[in-house]
């Protein structure tokens, strides 16, 4: 028998316990260690962070779910990883041996890049989290008594752009149904060379759409901008042109701010000599599993995938949803077949399809292959996408609360969406 330890049970974590156990059945041990007892489903923050969803209606309980399954859970923090002995250590310095390593843990929030950032101690807010979001709606509420100019957007080495746009949209529809938007300015600031570029070098007509959009919803912005340091109140940027150079340095003054922060990887992990790139991100080969440790094995935000391309200020690629499901679903069939004494030849299909809610309306992109050139650079918008997001996440809730292991993407969102299979 088999030990196979999932590390994180986020939107790539709690699916791979769930197609590990379709796909091994009762034979093997499936554990999922994660630092909260609670599943919460990032993409809905933004209206959390608005007050258009609370808590409870995108966290669930993770044990009892898991266990129904047969998965064993334990809800501590994983504090540091043997990877020569195959083993972890936890916060209340028990031991957990595995055969295998699933590491799904997600980002490490690096708020401390930036001087003054963050919730905790900062002086912007975040929607990574939804404790993160819930300060935004409280703190939000307290704003709208005295309502003034608002900074939303992306700090240097931010890899997932999608939800600031989506929370600046979000915020404006908020603002107009309170009949407040002509008492707050708004100002994207982003570390991405041109708007829409997303961190995927653009896709489609992203830019000429998403420009348009802010010209229409009053929005302002500053793109190639690196924030440096943030004061109560005041945010200090510099902006720089396509080539590097320094055009001029900006403070902006603002009442209330969202800035996404950098992302690196979870400290647990990033510590593992070979495992992870000076950003603490996993290095992994074409079947998801580490070069140096062949038991280990990661999925989602956590691995290492360079910039689409080289940007003033540096940023990130994403991974979304499609991506992180491909990633899982090679990773289950790549160790199934180890355990069958076969070599795993399943590759991940590094894809991108993103729903992006706009408030009352929405955009949809698909990026085929993420990095160019590509087979398919595809962007549509309209009421349509806002409404898929909604049965989006009703959907992908119910999937984890009920335990199944069924993709989705394919086989539904791509439907939707009308361009057929993924090649």
């Amino acid at each position: 028998m088999a030990h196979i330890v999932v590390l994180g049970a986020g939107t790539g974590g709690m699916p791979a316990a769930y197609e590990l156990r379709a796909e091994l059945g009762k034979e093997h041990r499936i554990t999922v260690i994660n630092e909260r007892d609670y599943f919460q489903f990032v993409p809905s923050n933004p209206w959390v962070a608005v007050g258009w969803r609370d808590r409870a209606s995108i966290t669930f309980d993770i044990r009892p779910h898991l266990e129904r399954k047969g998965i064993d859970f334990i809800a501590q923090r994983c504090e540091a990883i043997d990877a020569k002995a195959s083993q972890l250590t936890l916060a209340d310095g028990t031991t957990v041996k595995y055969d295998y390593l699933v590491i799904a843990t997600g980002p490490r929030l690096a708020f401390e890049e930036v001087e003054g950032a963050g919730p905790n101690g900062g002086h912007t807010h975040s929607i990574c989290t939804v404790d993160h979001a819930e300060k935004s709606y409280q703190d939000y509420l307290t704003f709208l008594e005295n309502p003034g100019h608002v900074i939303v957007g992306a700090m240097p080495f931010a890899s997932c752009f999608g939800p600031a746009y989506e929370y600046a949209f979000i915020l404006d529809s908020d603002l107009r149904k309170r009949k407040k938007r002509d008492k707050v300015p708004m100002t994207f600031v982003t570390a991405e060379p041109y708007i829409g570029h997303l961190g995927l070098g653009g896709v489609g007509d992203s830019k000429g759409f998403l420009e348009s959009d802010l010209r229409s919803h009053d929005i302002k912005w500053l793109t190639n901008a690196k924030v440096i340091k943030v004061e109560p109140g005041k945010m200090f940027i510099e902006q720089y042109d396509d080539s590097g150079h320094r055009l001029k340095e900006i403070e902006l003054a603002f009442k209330y701010s969202m800035m996404l922060p950098a992302f690196k990887g979870d400290a647990a992990v990033a510590t593992v000599e070979g495992l992870c790139n000076p950003r603490g991100f996993v290095f992994v080969d074409d079947h998801q599993r580490n070069p140096t440790y062949k038991n280990i094995y990661a999925a989602g935000v956590c691995i290492a995938i360079p910039p689409v391309e080289t940007t003033a200020v540096p940023t990130g690629a994403p991974k979304t949803g499609y991506m992180i499901e491909s990633m899982v679903t090679a990773i289950v069939h790549n160790i199934a077949d180890e355990l069958n004494g076969k070599e795993g030849t399943t590759l991940a299909t590094w894809n991108a399809i993103c729903l992006a809610d706009m408030g009352d309306t929405g955009a949809a992109f698909v990026a085929l292959p993420q990095i160019p050139p590509r087979n398919v650079a595809w962007f549509k918008k309209g009421k349509w996408v806002h409404m898929a997001k909604i049965a989006f996440e009703k959907y992908f809730i119910r999937k984890m609360k009920k335990g199944t292991s069924e993709p989705i993407y394919e086989k539904y969102i791509l439907k939707m969406l009308g361009i057929g299979k993924l090649k």
